[in-house]
């Protein structure tokens, strides 16, 4: 790909395949130590958990903003402490619910969250050696929709991805979701790379990730395998995405690039 300056990755189901049973792994590690912790039993902190899980993601997610873990911990403690959830087509008064809980003890249990969530979450051993090799060609990034970038962070450290990579940008700290320009735009400043043709972006989510990239002008690789009972949320399907680059693994994007030998389709 002739005139190609950085390469971004979406992180779940692109570099990290997200298969159900691992991140109901998480969320029960986190509902045990969490739970004991503020006083409450862990199947009752999942239910909360998951119930105002599915709320964010019906509310925040058309409008283009992130499900953020720190707003879902708040309301998840609110509601365990006897505040009233919303009626039906109604929103939380986020400032009345942060009145049942302290900033500290939201902290504990996001940290308590990212640490279950990198404990769980196996490291891919093939996705180190081909960071570094795509890095000493180009800017590379990881872009995604992720609602605790914190939890990303630290995984991207414990899997010594950090020392390949240019930028880390998570929908979480810009506010916007893919496919929204804005969290691009973010990604190719912190690439320091003009946004347009010298940026690939790779993703498993057409909606999100390929008509995301073509909207700022960006190139697209589109992954198009992928774990059946992933559990996470996808854009609305986007028939009219023709990306660039179609592959079956991220593991064939460097003989898509031209880099090395081996199978893909484009």
């Amino acid at each position: 790909m002739t005139g190609l300056e950085a390469i971004t990755f979406d992180f779940g189901n692109t570099l990290v395949p997200f298969p159900a049973a691992p991140m109901a792994d998480v969320l029960s590690l986190t509902a045990e130590r969490a739970g004991s912790r503020v006083g409450f039993r862990a199947d009752d902190f999942a239910r909360v958990w998951s119930e105002e899980r599915l709320r964010q993601f019906d509310e925040d997610v058309p409008a283009g903003h992130e499900a953020d873990m720190d707003v879902r911990v708040v309301r998840v403690l609110a509601r365990l402490r006897g505040c009233s959830m919303p009626g039906v087509g109604e929103r939380w008064d986020d400032v009345a619910a942060a009145g049942f809980s302290e900033p500290p003890e939201v902290a504990s249990i996001l940290d308590t969250y990212a640490e279950a969530f990198v404990e769980t979450t196996p490291v891919p051993s093939e996705i180190e050696p081909m960071l570094e090799r795509l890095a000493r060609r180009y800017e590379v990034g990881i872009l995604s929709n992720w609602p605790l970038a914190l939890a990303i962070d630290r995984y991207i450290e414990a899997a010594g991805w950090s020392r390949h990579l240019s930028a880390v940008v998570v929908s979480q700290r810009v506010g916007f979701v893919k496919p929204r320009p804005e969290i691009f735009e973010v990604a190719a400043r912190e690439l320091r790379v003009v946004s347009g043709p010298a940026i690939l972006h790779v993703g498993d989510d057409a909606g999100a990730d390929v008509r995301g990239a073509q909207r700022v002008g960006w190139r697209a690789a589109w992954v198009r395998v992928k774990p059946e009972d992933s559990p996470l949320p996808t854009a609305p399907p986007a028939p009219d995405a023709l990306p660039e680059i179609v592959i079956d693994s991220v593991l064939d994007l460097e003989a898509a690039v031209g880099l090395r030998g081996g199978a893909t389709t484009t």
